[in-house]
Formats: C-alpha cells, structure tokens, sequence
C-alpha cells in the first residue's frame, strides 16, 4: 500500500449535510418513508425557459471549450445584473463563471496563507471551515445566535480582529439559520474590513429568497469593490442545484489570479449550461417571485407548527428557507436528529454540524410541499412528547 495519504486531508472533515442525505437516501431504499427537512435545495422545477435553452444549445453545438472565464455573453450579463441590482461596478473583466462552490474555494484559497485567521459566524454552512483549514488558515468564529436574530454583528466581528485576521467571511441570507444581515451591519463589516484591512468575501447565494429586510451588497459600498469577492449563483433562486452554476465577481488583479485555479481544475462548466443560465438572467422573473411567496407561506406554517411544539422555539428567519430551531430536551443535535430520523421518519440536519453554536439546535428546511411540512411537524411532536 501506499505510503498514507497527505496530512492536508486530515484538516478537513466529511459534510454533514451530505451524511443526512445519503443516510434519508439509505432508509428509503430500504423501505422506509421519510419526511426530508434535510435538503438544500428548491423542491420547484428549473423555470421553463432556462432549461429550453439548454437543449437549444445542445442541439446548436455548444458541447465544446469555451474560455475559462466563462462564455462572454454570460459574463456580461452576470455584470449588469450585479450593477444593477447590487449596485456592484462590475464590468464583464471583473466576473468568472464557476459554481458557487467552487467560488468559494478559489476565492479562500486565492486569499488565505498558512496561519491567517479568518473570520465566519456560528452557526455557518458546513464547508468554510474545511476549505479554510486546507488553505492552512485558522477559523475564528463570531457569534451569530438566536439572541440577535441569528445576524453577525459589526460588534462581535470587532472583538474577534487580531494582526493575524486577513479575511471575513459574511452569508447574507444565511444558510443554515434564514439570518438577514441589516444595512448597518454590512456597513459595520465595510468599515472594519477597511480600517483592518481585510479581504471580504460575501456569499450571497439566497439573495433574492428575501421576505423582510433589503439586501446589501457589501462590494456596492464605497472602497470596498477593490477588497470584496461576491460570490452568488443559479443553484437557489432558479432551482438549478444540478446544473453547478454560478460566479465570482471580484476586483480585475484578484480575479486574473483566482481564474488560475479554474484553468488547472475545473477549465469551465458545462458550456451548454452556460447558455441556459444566461436565459435565467434575461427570462421573466416571475417564477422566481411565485417560488418566493409559495417559500414564505411554508415558512410561516413551519414557524407556528414549531412553536406550538413543547420544548421547541424558534425565530420567524427573514431568508432562505431554512428554520434553526433551539429546542430543551437533553439530547445532542446528532441524537435529537437520530431519533427524529430513526423513530419519527423526519430528517433534519444536526446543528453542531454548523458550528459550536448550533448545538441544542437543527436546521429544519422547509424546501418541500406543504402537506409533508404539516406531517414532519405531527411526527416530530410526536417524538418529541417522549423525549427527557
């Protein structure tokens, strides 16, 4: 056998997320009908349109490289839609077609060297630990709790700077807890991110799964086009999770160093998908408004189901389509989920899985139809009546 594996793999752990998946998928094979609160993504098709283009492309040849950067077409389009709907001053030169994924991994990998601190809320998605761990820097994490509406605040980002913190990272709306950062936060962060002189990397993925509040772009903000990578994509808000589209828009000198990591890994996606996300952006919006408004009505039914459960409370999230319920029983997140999944049928996601902060939580997704929502929530009163 060979020789072991590179010590960079141990810094980096499985994805929780991914275990609940493949366990739900695990138990429906074996018979078992599961009510899934697990999953990421928009149970909605891809709109029509988007996906018709596809199969146009498909037909007209776009089965072949194209340019790393993207397809020009798509990179100007994803430019004028961040200038105008995000007031960013992005030119087609500033934008790198990639999913948003992988954005992400560039972007920290572009930016972080070995014992750079970096900033990330508690609770966070899964996977900015690990790809900052592999980069060799150090999380740092900042409170992000129930108590604030799940939001991290400027205050508690400052108490954490040090002369080692390089990059902060900011999820607006956030994955896992629907948090929506206030225009003063994002201001909060632009000013310590200048005065510090920090990268920022903003994941702005849920952006337009928004039902209170307004979103701010932090690159929009004065000085901070030049120090902000603004990751965001087609997976949420267009229901195109497989599809693997997204960008990354970042000042040009960053961005001719990250597209050096597409050309020696990815080279691109799919072209042809490219030219189904491009219908995406130019379609008519309204299946994405009407996916919206069908996600706030779940939420809603969710957040009174929960509430009305003993032992269980939650907040009313303002994005996303995720609920971070805090609940009193003397379980672990990972036994809470276990007996939800094993005695309940009901998946959820274990909230230690996000961060420190998250256990006594779970990440309770209300991405499905509301008579499944309605069933969970019975089950999972059900359990809960038995549990200490």
């Amino acid at each position: 056998m060979p020789r072991g594996f590179a010590s960079r793999m141990g810094r980096m752990r499985e994805s929780g997320t991914v275990k609940i998946t493949d366990a739900v998928g695990r138990l429906r094979r074996e018979g078992r009908e599961i009510v899934s609160f697990s999953v990421g993504e928009p149970d909605f098709d891809t709109p029509e349109p988007a996906r018709e283009a596809l199969k146009a492309a498909v037909d007209a040849g776009h089965t072949h490289y194209v340019s790393a950067w993207g397809i020009p077409e798509l990179r100007e389009a994803i430019a004028q839609k961040s200038q105008k709907e995000n007031g960013i001053p992005a030119k087609a030169a500033n934008v790198l077609v990639t999913p948003a994924k992988q954005a992400i991994f560039y972007a920290i990998l572009a930016t972080v060297e070995e014992g750079d601190e970096v900033l990330i809320p508690d609770p966070a998605w899964v996977s900015y630990e690990p790809i900052v761990s592999l980069a060799g820097g150090k999380v740092v994490r900042v409170p992000a709790t129930l108590e604030t509406d799940f939001r991290m605040t400027p205050e508690a980002v400052a108490e954490r700077v040090t002369g080692k913190t390089k990059l902060l990272i900011a999820n607006s709306p956030s994955n896992p807890t629907g948090g929506v950062a206030t225009p003063e936060d994002v201001r909060g962060w632009c000013d310590l991110a200048k005065d510090h002189d920090l990268w920022l990397l903003s994941d702005e993925l849920y952006e337009k799964i928004l039902y209170e509040g307004s979103h701010v772009s932090p690159a929009s903000l004065p000085g901070m086009a030049e120090r902000t990578l603004t990751v965001n994509g087609f997976s949420k808000a267009y229901a195109m999770t497989g599809w693997r589209m997204g960008w990354l828009v970042g000042d040009a000198p960053v961005m001719k160093e990250i597209v050096k990591l597409q050309q020696h890994s990815l080279t691109h996606p799919a072209s042809y998908s490219q030219h189904g996300a491009l219908e995406a952006l130019r379609m008519d919006q309204t299946p994405v408004r009407e996916m919206v408004e069908e996600f706030r009505a779940r939420r809603d039914l969710m957040v009174k189901g929960l509430r009305e459960i003993p032992g269980w409370e939650c907040n009313v999230p303002k994005g996303a389509f995720y609920v971070f319920a805090r609940y009193h029983h003397k379980l672990s997140s990972l036994e809470m989920a276990e007996r939800l999944l094993f005695d309940g049928g009901v998946a959820v996601t274990p909230g230690i899985e996000f961060g420190p902060l998250g256990e006594g939580h779970v990440r309770i997704s209300y991405a499905n139809s509301r008579e499944n929502l309605e069933k969970g929530l019975a089950r999972m009163a059900e359990v809960s009546a038995k549990l200490p």
